[in-house]
């Protein structure tokens, strides 16, 4: 499975998802004649996306450039706290409303995702496609809406807690744990599963963060 791939037209879906993919990392400058060519669209649509993106906190001013954002040690926290409780709230309520064919997709992404261990970028990309279809399976719109935005902002963490020894294994071993919750509908339990998932992920993100100080 792989994230789809906005439409060729689409200047903004295209740079949001260069952005989520790593190809644009926090701190690169985008250009605007380089974008055009490298996606094929005018620097109008360009233009335009990329004054979208600067008013939804994507982009930041260096000078006169845009350069992706980035978010500080208060920014990140502020972040896993918004996350931690829509997501466990996802949890809870796809446990309530998931189909049986959703929970089958479930298990078998934790199934398939073994297959990326030792790829930290390719994990990664699966990891945020194994929570939107937890996102999705809560069959509420709206927090589906609000988790949009959350992963948008996600996209600005330089780093991911994946790629930390041992991880990649331990994440996915967690997850299979949250899905068992969700088919067992056991919602409470479910919730907690992720609560638990997401705080081990934040405290890995630190503690990446306090080695990259330290050297």
């Amino acid at each position: 499975m792989s994230i789809s791939i906005p439409a060729a037209n689409d200047a903004y879906g295209l740079i949001l998802h260069a952005i989520d993919t790593g190809i644009y990392k926090p701190g690169d400058r985008l250009v605007e004649s380089e974008l055009a060519d490298r996606f094929g669209v005018s620097r109008t649509p360009i233009r335009e996306a990329l004054q979208r993106l600067e008013t939804q906190s994507m982009l930041t001013r260096d000078g006169r450039s845009l350069i992706v954002a980035s978010l500080d040690h208060d920014q990140m926290a502020e972040l896993y706290v918004v996350r931690t409780a829509l997501e466990g709230l996802a949890a809870e309520l796809a446990a309530q409303h998931a189909t049986p064919e959703e929970i089958k997709v479930l298990f078998d992404m934790v199934k398939e995702d073994r297959a990326f261990l030792g790829q930290p970028s390719k994990l990664a990309q699966a990891n945020r496609r194994f929570h939107r279809q937890i996102h999705l399976a809560s069959h509420n719109r709206y927090l589906v809406q609000q988790l949009d935005l959350v992963y948008r902002s996600m996209a600005l963490l330089a780093t991911t807690s994946l790629a930390a020894e041992g991880r990649g294994a331990a994440a996915l071993d967690e997850h299979l744990k949250i899905v068992r919750g969700i088919e067992a509908r056991d919602g409470p339990a479910a919730s907690e599963a992720l609560r638990a998932h997401l705080s081990t992920a934040f405290e890995t993100r630190l503690k990446i963060d306090a080695s990259k100080g330290i050297a």
